[in-house]
């Protein structure tokens, strides 16, 4: 149903932008037609000694583009790279923005107004006849074959047998008229010169298929120091149209002296013309753009562009007669030449940036959009590397992201492809899969691992038996084989539509464990190994290598996300999209139930609409989460990122950097290479949120000082960052430095919050009211300090219920005091309602997730919770560096094995299988076998090679001589590769105690020596605002109070100067992250109608599908896989028509 509604958006969503486009178009040509009336020698408006107020106002259209381009330019040049170019590329560059401009100038402003409508429409849609010229060269110098070659050539032919017409009849028609032939050839030679308006994108074409040197590095030039290239060529633009404005006026024995006596009804009619005429202009760029971007490029943009000028044309009326029929309108239009009206010049001349349509004979476009569209339709095919990593999920989170696979392996088979955008792969990396049995030296795998065994049988028989009235016996049993390895086994399972499945059962006494160094296992060995295992003997191994780096992708997943095959083909259409795109992350949507996860429901909203949208628009997302995000494998194997990812951490910084937060400091080593990280909203994804407040403060207390030290490390490189990385700059990271500011500030900040409250309930006096507040966090500050983690978290636990009630005590204590005083004119006040508004608002037009609005208020009353106590207990405990959730400990009488070298542990491996017993159901005749395998550790170095095992659908265990056929198996070239990763980076860490203490004592050091500072600074804060108190008449600002009505009182409203500054500063931060969530919304709409067009319709049986309803097994299992159901879990599969509960988030 979502899908069908979606689809009708698209639809209609294109109409829409159809008729604005074409309005849009019409109004631009109509405003510049009246321009140019106004200039022409007949026209009543203007009488004829003022012409050069109209001559004046078509100069400043022509530069207007310029004068944007300009600031724009001298803006990035300041915060961003400034390299000067050669001489060579400012000659070359300078050459042809000479011809382009001087050509727009005469055709305009000398030309036009001596034509009729007929002749300058004519003209031109077909001004790029150059244009027509370079692309007939591109595709002739282009290496493969070209379809397109032959409209290209048809077009460049007839644009140059219309020109040789047009200068042909009209000379011919009276030879006489020495002026109209004059008007003729400066209009043909200047839309000729307007046409090199397209020379760089053509020239950086034909510079990439040509194999000179001297091309490829003027284009390289060109690229590098574009902003001062744009701030050349438009000072030339505007003086070159500044010149012949100017000559052209005394040339035609016009006086400039009569813009002093310009009539004030001609002023406005001139300005409101001019005015229309900019932002009509300006509308036509974008709607080009965003029709370009939405794949609908025919119908949005090519059909608008050319029915405008009929349009225009039917618009003017020539004589005072109805004209029954276009021959004989023109007629009237040619032979009427006094009266004549001009056509328009196309929002190129007004926008160099936006490259519209100027053929009119062949749907071709030109410059950037052409590019930007091919890459749209043609693509390559794709490699997608699904990562996983897993430690300690239940079964039901397993359950989801195994599901998630399976779903995108029906949507893209292997078997009988259905598209060739992308193929993929799934890896799980398991750490700490085995355990140790009392009474047994050998090691198993452990419940967990067991547990993820017996949820790919279960989810391969429901995918198996999707298009099933009953599910058949063996049917849900796998092809799957098991490999030993040097990291302990692996598990490699064939879906069924063709795609695999691998699971890296990690044994930590074989390798090392945790998340960060599972990301480096299968960073090595799907990049390092299987990305270059077959181009290792090839020629021109550089450019294969890159080639396929820039069109392979690793999906970063966490162990319980689940997510639908749209939202990973969003993300990869997105890097598809923008070569300089490093990683893309989607919406994350926190699942669970309880007070807990329902705070963290409006937390992430907020974070994704507000932060993560403004950090896409005016900068860089900073963080990409490991649970869905995509990343491009050229942007990791890029210097200094894959290989200071591994780096093992050797002081403490090293440990709270690199280990608490591996996502995010993932992401500073790709911002810090040039490389860009988006967010898009419409890829969502869900996970589990911490469902108790112990686990959610443990998670934050990694998170929170580990955005710190990222932050602060890229705020320390903002010069070497704001020059290699184009889309951060020098405001972006002042931006940064006021969010961190921010954040270190907030238990200052919610002290004065409550003590504001304290002051206004119970009358007391400031000072009074602010001493008091600070108690209870001064006291918690000096448990933490003295008390066990557990014990912190328990009395956070009860000090956030009082600081709940108090909270709520402060809400009413600001309605509560507008009541009083009479106005709402006051900073907290004003504040409260703008952020409320903004919040109503964001979650307005975020329909789908406007129900999460409602949290807000649960968020508001646990703002001391989250920015107080929990800021100090993560603070305080930024020494463990424990990873403090899905934390178990050692089963009971397990014995703890001794501490052996890993060839030592090697010769002891072996795999033996198990088998489950067989479930049978009360109310089913067939029964669904399961099994899982036990991989225990034996004597295997008695082979090289590693032994595999199969099974069989009847549970037989079959050694690899007996099969049929021969299976996959590692070869000896992957056995070393594994043996030298695990030897260079993932070895296991010795068990050195004195490392350990020595570590310890340095993490309490560095502990000790950033909470100085952190609580210094709050306590500064703290001290400047009572001293600001206590000497409020004098150093307060005054503001003169006005009532509800708006009228003045006469009285004043004293505010301290800090406290209204940084109020002032977080009210214009929020303000921004609004305005940036507006236009990365309006990019979401576009990108993901684009995606909808590019997508195969599927006709989808509209059923509802709610909560609690008793469905069919065959119908539930058809919605598993659509992509309208999300974050769907089954909780009960024993029969043929059973109940399940469906969350639908």
């Amino acid at each position: 149903m979502i899908s069908f509604i979606l689809e009708q958006l698209m639809i209609s969503h294109c109409s829409y932008n159809l008729l604005i486009q074409l309005f849009c178009y019409v109004l631009f040509q109509a405003s510049f037609l009246v321009l140019i009336t106004l200039a022409n020698e007949g026209t009543k408006t203007i009488s004829a000694d003022h012409k050069p107020v109209a001559l004046l106002c078509i100069g400043c259209s022509l530069i207007a583009s310029s004068v944007l381009l300009l600031i724009k330019s001298f803006w990035k040049a300041c915060y961003k790279t400034s390299k000067l170019p050669k001489n060579t590329t400012v000659a070359l560059v300078l050459f042809f923005e000479f011809i382009v401009s001087g050509g727009a100038a005469i055709l305009t402003i000398a030309a036009m107004p001596h034509l009729d409508i007929v002749t300058n429409v004519t003209i031109l849609n077909g001004v790029a006849i150059v244009s027509a010229l370079l692309q007939v060269i591109a595709q002739c110098t282009a290496k493969e074959r070209n379809r397109f070659i032959i409209p290209c050539i048809a077009a460049f032919v007839l644009l140059l047998l219309g020109y040789v017409l047009f200068l042909v009849l009209y000379i011919t028609k009276n030879p006489t008229d020495t002026k109209m032939a004059m008007w003729v050839g400066l209009a043909a030679g200047g839309s000729i010169l307007v046409s090199f308006n397209w020379w760089e994108s053509y020239f950086r074409l034909i510079s990439k298929n040509s194999s000179s040197v001297f091309l490829k590095s003027l284009c390289k030039d060109m690229t590098t120091c574009q902003n001062v290239l744009h701030i050349i060529s438009s000072l030339l633009r505007i003086a070159v149209t500044a010149a012949v404005l100017g000559a052209y006026v005394p040339l035609s024995k016009m006086d400039w002296k009569i813009l002093k006596s310009v009539s004030s009804f001609e002023t406005r009619v001139i300005v409101i013309t001019v005015g229309v005429q900019l932002i009509a202009s300006a509308l036509c760029h974008w709607f080009a753009l965003a029709a370009c971007k939405m794949h609908a490029l025919r119908r949005c943009f090519i059909l608008p562009l050319y029915l405008a000028s009929l349009g225009v044309m039917a618009l003017k009326n020539p004589t005072k007669d109805a004209i029954a029929n276009f021959s004989s309108y023109c007629g009237v239009v040619v032979n009427n030449r006094s009266q004549s009206l001009t056509g328009s010049v196309k929002s190129t001349l007004q926008y160099q940036g936006s490259n519209l349509f100027s053929n009119a004979l062949v749907n071709r476009t030109s410059g950037s959009s052409l590019s930007w569209w091919l890459v749209c339709v043609v693509h390559e095919t794709a490699m997608i590397y699904l990562c996983a990593t897993m430690w300690h999920e239940t079964y039901d989170e397993m359950m989801k992201i195994l599901i998630s696979m399976f779903r995108l392996d029906r949507h893209r088979p292997k078997t009988e492809p259905k598209s060739k955008d992308f193929t993929f792969e799934a890896h799980i990396y398991f750490d700490d899969a085995f355990e140790h049995v009392e009474g047994s030296e050998e090691s198993h795998l452990n419940s967990y691992a067991k547990n993820l065994v017996e949820v790919i049988i279960e989810v391969y028989g429901i995918f198996t038996s999707i298009n099933e009235k009953f599910f058949k016996k063996n049917q849900n049993i796998p092809d799957q084989q098991i490999i030993r390895t040097s990291y302990g086994g692996r598990l490699v399972i064939t879906m069924p539509f063709g795609n695999k499945i691998i699971v890296h059962f990690k044994d930590k006494e074989l390798i090392r464990h945790k998340k960060r160094w599972s990301q480096i296992m299968y960073l090595y060995y799907l990049l390092g190994w299987k990305l270059m295992k077959n181009k290792r003997n090839r020629r021109n191994l550089f450019l294969l290598h890159q080639k396929e780096k820039h069109n392979t992708y690793l999906l970063a997943l966490d162990g319980d996300t689940d997510f639908q095959p749209s939202s990973v083909m969003l993300l990869v259409d997105r890097l598809k999209m923008y070569p300089r795109v490093g990683a893309a992350c989607g919406r994350i949507h926190p699942t669970g139930s309880g007070p807990t996860v329902w705070f963290q429901k409006f937390e992430y909203a907020v974070s994704h609409w507000l932060q993560k949208s403004a950090e896409h628009v005016i900068g860089c997302v900073l963080c990409s989460p490991g649970c869905f995000s995509l990343f491009r494998a050229a942007a990791l194997m890029d210097d200094n990122v894959m290989k200071r990812y591994a780096t093992k951490s050797t002081e403490a910084s090293h440990y709270i950097q690199y280990d608490q937060g591996e996502d995010r400091w993932l992401c500073t080593l790709l911002l810090k290479q040039g490389w860009r990280v988006e967010y898009n909203a419409a890829s969502d994804a869900y996970t589990n949120a911490p469902e108790d407040f112990k686990e959610l403060y443990n998670q934050r207390r990694r998170w929170g000082p580990s955005t710190l030290a990222n932050v602060v490390d890229l705020l320390g490189d903002t010069n070497v960052i704001s020059k290699r990385n184009k889309s951060m700059s020098k405001l972006f990271m002042f931006y940064q430095l006021f969010g961190i500011i921010s954040a270190i500030l907030a238990p200052a900040t919610i002290c004065l919050l409550v003590a504001g409250s304290l002051s206004f309930i119970f009358d007391l006096d400031s000072a009074v009211a602010l001493v008091i507040s600070v108690i209870p966090p001064i006291v918690f500050l000096i448990l933490c300090f003295k008390l066990k983690s557990d014990t912190q978290i328990t009395i956070a636990g009860i000090l956030s219920i009082i600081y709940a009630f108090l909270m709520l005590v402060v809400t009413m204590s600001i309605i509560g005091a507008m009541i009083k005083q009479q106005t709402i004119l006051t900073p907290s006040s004003m504040f409260v309602i703008v952020m409320a508004i903004i919040y109503i608002f964001t979650a307005i037009i975020h329909p789908q997730e406007f129900q999460l609005v409602f949290y807000g208020v649960l968020y508001i009353i646990c703002i001391p919770s989250a920015y107080l106590l929990l800021t100090i207990y993560s603070m305080v405990n930024m020494n463990n560096v424990s990873w403090g959730t899905r934390e178990s400990k050692p089963a009971a009488g397990a014995a703890t094995p001794p501490i052996a070298t890993q060839s030592a542990t090697l010769a002891r491996m072996t795999i033996v299988l198990t088998h489950l017993k067989l479930i049978s159901t009360p109310t089913a005749k067939n029964t669904l076998q399961k099994f899982f395998s036990c991989i225990k550790c034996k004597n295997c170095n008695q082979r090289s090679q590693e032994e595999q095992l199969n099974v069989n659908q009847d549970n037989h265990m079959i050694p690899e001589s007996a099969q049929s056929e021969p299976q996959p198996q590692n070869t000896i070239e992957e056995e070393e590769f594994f043996v030298e990763l695990q030897e260079k980076y993932l070895k296991p860490l010795p068990d050195d105690k004195k490392r350990q203490q020595t570590i310890a004592s340095d993490l309490k050091d560095l502990r000790n020596k950033v909470n100085f500072a952190f609580f210094m600074l709050n306590a500064l804060w703290l001290v400047a605002t009572f001293t600001l108190q206590l000497n409020s008449s004098t150093f307060s600002i005054k503001i003169p109070k006005i009532d509800i009505n708006l009228h003045v009182t006469g009285e004043d409203v004293q505010i301290e100067p800090i406290g209204f500054m940084f109020i002032l500063g977080f009210a214009t931060s929020v303000v921004v992250q609004f305005l940036a969530m507006i236009y990365h919304r309006i990019s979401t709409m576009i990108h993901y109608v684009a995606f909808l067009d590019t997508e195969p319709r599927q006709k989808l049986e509209e059923k509802d599908y709610r909560a609690g309803h008793r469905v069919s097994t065959t119908h539930l299992l058809k919605m598993l896989l659509t992509s309208d159901t999300t974050a769907t879990t089954i909780t009960a599969a024993t029969s043929l028509n059973v109940t399940y509960t469906i969350n639908t988030i």
